[in-house]
């Protein structure tokens, strides 16, 4: 028949479903809280997993070096373990001299302190009418109150010194079976994805390896600044008080905070007028400025790739899931996270997010021409 369409072998291919946006949003967000959760119970666990999975990447090249001279593994691992606890012997060695004078002194430091307090107390009355009883009793509100705080740094501390002890077992382990645990990223995905696998690995371990040199580098330098600005002074204990004020630095946006703190009270119990503790202030914004503008970007940042907004929100997150330790990992972590996401298409955009390339034009709008979104945005 001439008007006659065969319909029965036409197939038609299965459509993907597509879900709704809230029911994705849903999913994703519950997903979030439930990894957040599991990080947060598992702390104790990947907290020291986490930093010795950074120092045996940065320890890695040095391993290699001593493979390669024909050295067995186990051996050579062994070996730089050892060079690594001499290095931090030797940082704690002259910590505890320095701390060893400043507790020489202490007697006569906390008679000039107590000095101090009647004096500022004395000042306090006679300026605003507050009674030595109410500030006394003030100050045992605020030691009151700070005693859940101070079980927190004990158990900060503990914890710190768990992760110390662990530390080692762990780097040798990861070192040992890095073929193994290599191989695996490898296995996991199909054999089309190893070029994109190999080139997230090989920059993710540039990152962390850049940014913990670049960490030791700045610290060395600031160290150095700050011994010879509080020298200058004459500020007692100036080269203890200068190492601490750099490994203090070490924590992003609070630390730098700290570390003027410190001087600045040491310099009003041990000498009198307030024009040194004005000299240290001035000098340790100078040192941050230049910290911030060249240490920082030069040794560090630029390895990093992380925009300064990104930086302080997970900084951030970081210390309210894991502490201070959260404080420490969270650039890297995101760092890597960022690598990830460059190499993949659908994520492409957040790793943009991450980073610190500002577009000049808004929505990938390549013409001259502004959009009408471009207009109100500038508006």
């Amino acid at each position: 028949m001439y008007g006659y369409q065969n319909t029965t072998n036409i197939m038609t291919t299965p459509r993907e479903k597509e879900y709704p946006f809230y029911l994705k949003a849903t999913v994703i967000l519950f997903g979030l809280i439930l990894l957040v959760y599991v990080f947060s119970v598992l702390g104790g666990i990947l907290v020291p997993l986490a930093f010795a999975a950074f120092l045996a990447i940065l320890l890695n090249p040095l391993v290699n070096a001593l493979m390669n001279k024909k050295i067995p593994k186990a051996l050579a691992i062994i070996l730089s373990l050892l060079l690594a606890v001499v290095f931090l012997t030797a940082l704690f060695y002259f910590l505890s001299t320095q701390i060893a004078q400043f507790s020489a002194s202490f007697p006569v430091l906390k008679q000039k302190f107590i000095a101090i307090s009647d004096s500022l107390e004395q000042w306090i009355y006679l300026r605003f009418n507050v009674s030595t009883e109410k500030q006394v009793a003030f100050i045992k509100q605020a030691l009151d109150n700070s005693q859940s705080l101070l079980g927190q740094t004990v158990g900060t501390v503990l914890g710190t010194l768990s992760v110390v002890f662990l530390l080692p077992v762990y780097i040798f382990m990861l070192l040992f079976y890095k073929t193994l645990i290599l191989n695996f990223f490898f296995e996991v995905f199909k054999e089309k994805h190893s070029k994109e696998v190999a080139e997230i690995l090989k920059e993710t371990k540039l990152a962390i390896q850049t940014y913990i040199v670049g960490l030791l580098i700045e610290m060395v330098i600031v160290a150095i600044l700050n011994s010879t600005a509080l020298l200058l002074l004459g500020v007692k204990y100036a080269i203890l008080l200068g190492v601490i004020g750099a490994i203090l630095n070490m924590l992003p946006y609070i630390g730098g905070i700290i570390a003027i703190a410190l001087p600045v009270l040491i310099a009003t119990v041990t000498k009198d007028g307030y024009s040194t503790q004005l000299g240290i202030i001035v000098a340790y914004m100078v040192i941050q400025f230049i910290d911030n503008n060249i240490i920082f970007p030069r040794f560090v940042s630029i390895k990093v790739q992380i925009n300064a907004l990104i930086s302080i929100v997970i900084v951030l997150l970081g210390n309210a899931l894991w502490g201070i330790s959260g404080m420490f990992l969270s650039v890297p972590f995101v760092a890597v996270i960022k690598i990830i996401f460059d190499r993949i298409d659908e994520l492409k955009p957040w790793g943009k997010l991450l980073g610190d390339n500002i577009p000049t034009r808004y929505f990938g709008n390549r013409s001259n021409k502004k959009t009408v979104a471009e207009e109100i945005v500038d508006e």
